[in-house]
């Protein structure tokens, strides 16, 4: 029920090419998407890289990776926006950031929470990335759909 409410079932989940599927499990979906490739390109970064820094520079690369593909997953299959020119595109990406920047928080103190309390154990530090990316996304939905993605674009939905 309260997700029903909190997504609107109703709204148009398809994107061209996708088979109509409630919007929550598409943004599900892409959420997965998204946080496997910030935990791959931590995990890449970490094993090609042992100097001063790798946990946060491996959290910057992943949070970078995670952020463009769930931008652009976003914008196309979530709220069907496209921008009227690259001007558009930019301010809107630069929203995107902006509105993500109390969801990133909440994902890097839920990392480094976990990675500090199991004594830097890697697959612990990756549950509790795991654990912070959910619930950030969950908000981060809320935050695009009021102040980022409101219609504005070229071929969006209202």
């Amino acid at each position: 029920m309260a997700l029903r409410r909190a997504f609107r079932m109703d709204s148009p989940a398809a994107g061209p090419g996708l088979p109509r599927v409630p919007l929550p499990v598409l943004y599900a979906l892409l959420a997965a998407l998204a946080t496997a490739a910030n935990i791959g390109a931590q995990d890449l970064l970490l094993r090609l890289y042992h100097g001063p820094w790798h946990v946060a520079a491996s959290v910057a690369l992943g949070t970078g990776t995670g952020l463009v593909l769930k931008y652009v997953l976003d914008k196309r299959y979530i709220f069907r926006f496209r921008a009227r020119n690259a001007a558009h595109d930019a301010r809107t990406f630069v929203l995107y950031v902006s509105a993500g920047v109390l969801t990133t928080a909440l994902f890097w103190l839920s990392e480094w929470t976990f990675d500090h309390a199991f004594g830097g154990d890697r697959l612990m530090r990756y549950a509790g990335a795991v654990l912070g990316l959910a619930a950030g996304y969950w908000l981060k939905y809320h935050l695009d759909k009021r102040y980022v993605f409101r219609g504005g674009g070229a071929g969006a939905q209202a």
